[in-house]
């Protein structure tokens, strides 16, 4: 018995035809409202052969078929803490716009003020130095910062 290969299964043959057309196939199963898993007397595993359909695709079908994206859903609360983060961004956004304004010849730069650095920083007089030398390059007067300042931590501390 030895040399002697199984013989091929109609599955493989269905796959080798398919490599050669350029097709891809794939097996879907259908079931009316029975659970999958087997036939009631136990005797057979899988679903009864009536429900198996054969689908043919071009390769190129395949890939122009629509991604599809997984959308987190997020309790009442996480919402309110997601919205209560967003407002203080934009508001920060805003301001920095407005004390670093774009100059006349029309290069602008941002600037950036990373909220999750100042949040992980301790101390309140810690949290104002670190605003202190991140907007040290601020041509604006002293008081719009200070108030920026000001401002900020008022609203960071409601995260």
């Amino acid at each position: 018995m030895e040399g002697q290969t199984a013989a091929p299964t109609a599955a493989d043959l269905l796959a080798a035809f398919c490599n050669k057309s350029g097709m891809e196939v794939g097996v879907a199963s259908y079931t009316s409202g029975r659970p999958m898993g087997g036939s009631p007397d136990r005797g057979r595993g899988g679903p009864p052969r009536s429900n198996l359909h054969v689908e043919f695709a071009q390769i190129g079908e395949v890939k122009e078929r629509k991604e599809k994206y997984l959308t987190a859903k997020y309790g009442a609360h996480q919402m309110s803490l997601i919205r209560k983060r967003l407002n203080v961004e934009m508001w920060m956004f805003d301001q920095l716009q407005s004390l670093y304004p774009a100059p006349q010849e029309g290069k602008y730069e941002e600037k950036e003020l990373d909220l999750d650095e100042l949040l992980d920083v301790d101390g309140e007089l810690k949290k104002r130095k670190y605003l202190w030398d991140s907007l040290a390059d601020c041509k604006q007067s002293k008081d719009k910062v200070e108030k920026f300042i000001n401002e900020l931590l008022e609203r960071a501390t409601t995260l």
